[in-house]
Parts: C-alpha cells; sequence; structure tokens
C-alpha cells in the first residue's frame, strides 16, 4: 500500500459529503500515469462509491479521439497544450483545467547492470535498440527527442532507436527485452518510491522541458458528480503526496 493512502481514506471518509447514489465516470489517461490513477480510483470508490472506467493512451491520441466525439468526462493528459487546446475549441469546461503533477523522464533498463548514474550507456552506445515513445502523441517521448539533442547524439544514436506510440508500449519494449534500454516515466519503474528492478538514470531537469501534466473536465462530465469528487481528491494534499511517491512532482 503507497504511504500516504491511509491518511486520505480518513481524510475522505469525515470531509467528503455522504452520498446516496454512486456514479461513475470516464476518464481518459496519459499512460505514464497508469499505476497512480488505480490508486486514486481506489480511494475514490472505497470512499464515495463513485467508480472511474479508465482508458489509457498517448495524449495526442486520446485528444483526437475526444475531438472525434469520444464520450470520455474528463482527461487527464501528460501535457499543458491538448487540455488548453480542448477548452479552446469548446470542449472542455472552461476554468476546470489544472496541473496534477509534473512527470520526470528516465533511462531504464531490467539489466541491474546496463545504466548508469550518469546516464553514459548512451555514449558507449553498448546496446542494440533504444526505445522511446512517439513525440507527435507522446509528451515524455518529445522529451526524450530533447534529452538525445542536448547531448549531441542524434546521428549516433538514430540507427538504434525504436519507437513506441505510447509510454506505455515504450515501456513493454523494455521490459519484454526488445530493447535493452529505453527512455520510460519513473512512475513506471517505481513501487513505494523505490525502483522496482533493473537500473536507471534519472535525467536531469536541464536536459528536457518540464513535463507539466494537466487535467480538464470535458463539457460531457461537467454534472457528473464522480467527476465533481474526482477533481477534489487529485487537488487534496493527502493525493498530492500519494502521485509523489510514483515519483512525480506536484
Amino acid at each position: 500500500m503507497q504511504p500516504g493512502y491511509h491518511r486520505l481514506v480518513v481524510w475522505l471518509l469525515t470531509a467528503a459529503p455522504a452520498i446516496s447514489l454512486a456514479d461513475e465516470a470516464r476518464i481518459a489517461v496519459a499512460a505514464n500515469f497508469a499505476e497512480p490513477i488505480k490508486a486514486v480510483a481506489a480511494v475514490l470508490e472505497k470512499t464515495t462509491g463513485h467508480t472511474l472506467k479508465v482508458t489509457l493512451g498517448a495524449t495526442g491520441k486520446l485528444y483526437a479521439q475526444i475531438k472525434n466525439g469520444a464520450p470520455f468526462d474528463v482527461l487527464l493528459a501528460a501535457d499543458t497544450k491538448a487540455p488548453a487546446q480542448l477548452e479552446a475549441d469548446g470542449l472542455a469546461q472552461a476554468g476546470s483545467r489544472f496541473t496534477y503533477a509534473t512527470g520526470k523522464l528516465v533511462l531504464w533498463s531490467t539489466d541491474a547492470a546496463k545504466v548508469d548514474a550518469q546516464g553514459a550507456v548512451l555514449k558507449a552506445g553498448n546496446f542494440r535498440k533504444l526505445a522511446y515513445a512517439s513525440p507527435k502523441v507522446a509528451p515524455y517521448g518529445a522529451a526524450a527527442v530533447q534529452v538525445i539533442e542536448q547531448l549531441g547524439l542524434t546521428a549516433a544514436l538514430s540507427p538504434k532507436l525504436v519507437q513506441g506510440e505510447s509510454i506505455g508500449q515504450t515501456y513493454g519494449f523494455v521490459y519484454t527485452g526488445n530493447a535493452e534500454i529505453g527512455f520510460v516515466a519513473m512512475s513506471q519503474v517505481l513501487a513505494g518510491g523505490q525502483l522496482k528492478s533493473g537500473s536507471m538514470w534519472v535525467i536531469p531537469q536541464s536536459l528536457y522541458e518540464p513535463i507539466r501534466q494537466d487535467t480538464v473536465v470535458l463539457k460531457r462530465g461537467a454534472n457528473n458528480p464522480a467527476v465533481l469528487a474526482l477533481m477534489t481528491l487529485l487537488k487534496s494534499k493527502d493525493t498530492q503526496d500519494l502521485i509523489r511517491t510514483y515519483g512525480y512532482g506536484t
């Protein structure tokens, strides 16, 4: 159980108003937030009875689905651009957007000896494949490209790159051994604030633009009690503490 979980449950049970009926919110969630949203959903259901139906994917693809009429109530993006654009498009509730987390990029391998703490493995090049997410639809992929460019390794690494459609698929490439190393979200490789397995380099923030992750309520979810409860939960101090245990800034 994540630190802060029990505190959060107690807080909600005492602070949240009693409800007689439970509702469901359909939420589109950036793939990097797959594990934290499970914990948040569990707290929400335990304390309010409301449930979440979660669809994971790359932020760009989720945005396109919403533009094409997908019936989501909320978007939890991996950037600020998509939620802001949905507001501009008239598809989101004005004033509902806020930052729920700041993502961190790491270079990770399942091999405990593969990735050093300074990321020198990238310059050494002693690997066949390097995984990263599509920079066109995944903000973590765009950050990975920035890191490669900042290190002056674009030409050297290009032949070794393998691209995932989302950060979730990118993690899968490394986890299954299809790529020895890969740029993934810190949240994917931590459990209880500790590295689950393998080795990683926590990439300095100076090498890529901050990955500020915004959420926004879509017009369809404006009057859904489950949505309102979720937004309140995400803003709470204990939820922010919980999110930080997955390697995010808040």
